[in-house]
């Protein structure tokens, strides 16, 4: 069994270091790997991310992060996934990550993801050229993503997950306004897991979200954002197969703090 945890939207700032590093220090007792999703920091300035840095630096397990919208805001994406880097986090966007965990290779893809909407609601590459940039966007994202995912699955990894901002599925958005689901996910990105397969899609952004989804492929998908779990971070215990197949009794349990 892997336990996974993950957490995003923590949206942390100077005013706010050292509120989740109790709970982080307990990671060892509880997962074996911890996800970011997103929206690390308030305006994505490095000040910021080096508060994220020190707030995750020297966990008792490996930690993968994707960004999200917030730390693009200063135009300081590269310089905020450096910090990060520095103290070991392994950022992902547009490319995966083989751990080693006890004996298993777990397998994450990572990508930002972005906006679009879904199946029957969505935009469409039509248009005016900045709608057209718009959508082709997102399917960049979920192309990359898919790609990443089929890589890991050649890789043997016996676990693959999907690490993304952006949701892939409307399910995890129930209790956001219906107005601005468009710009909360796209279902290109549930295409994309469905057709290159995984265990697991975690994503935060949608702060008055659900905590629980599921693609259409059957693949279970868990909103993350802290607003939503009410909690440092949640625990997903994946069963470890020869050949990765869905989640199978997946459980969120509270992380301390």
């Amino acid at each position: 069994m892997i336990r996974v945890a993950a957490v995003g939207d923590i949206h942390l700032s100077p005013e706010s270091a050292g509120a989740l590093r109790p709970a982080f220090d307990t990671l060892g007792e509880c997962a074996d790997l911890l996800l970011l999703a997103g929206d690390l920091t308030r305006h994505g300035t490095v000040e910021e991310a080096r508060v994220v840095a020190r707030e995750v630096a020297g966990l008792p397990v490996p930690v993968v992060a994707v960004l999200g919208n917030h730390d693009y805001q200063s135009d300081l994406q590269d310089e905020v996934t450096a910090v990060l880097e520095e103290v070991g986090v392994t950022v992902l966007e547009g490319r995966g990550t083989v751990l080693r965990v006890n004996g298993t290779r777990v397998g994450v893809a990572g990508t930002k993801g972005f906006g679009g909407g879904f199946a029957g609601r969505s935009g469409g590459e039509f248009g005016e050229p900045e709608m057209k940039a718009f959508v082709r966007y997102t399917r960049r994202c979920a192309d990359e993503l898919a790609a990443s995912l089929r890589s890991l699955r050649e890789e043997d990894c016996a676990v693959r997950i999907a690490l993304t901002h952006y949701s892939p599925v409307p399910d995890t958005l129930a209790g956001e306004p219906l107005e601005i689901y468009p710009f909360l996910g796209s279902y290109l990105l549930a295409e994309a897991v469905d057709d290159a397969g995984a265990d697991l899609a975690v994503h935060g952004h949608a702060h008055m979200g659900s905590e629980h989804g599921m693609t259409g492929g059957g693949v279970r998908v868990r909103n993350v954002a802290q607003p939503v779990l009410g909690r440092a971070f949640a625990v997903y215990h994946l069963p470890v197969h020869t050949r990765p197949t869905s989640l199978v009794g997946g459980s969120a349990t509270a992380g301390v703090g």
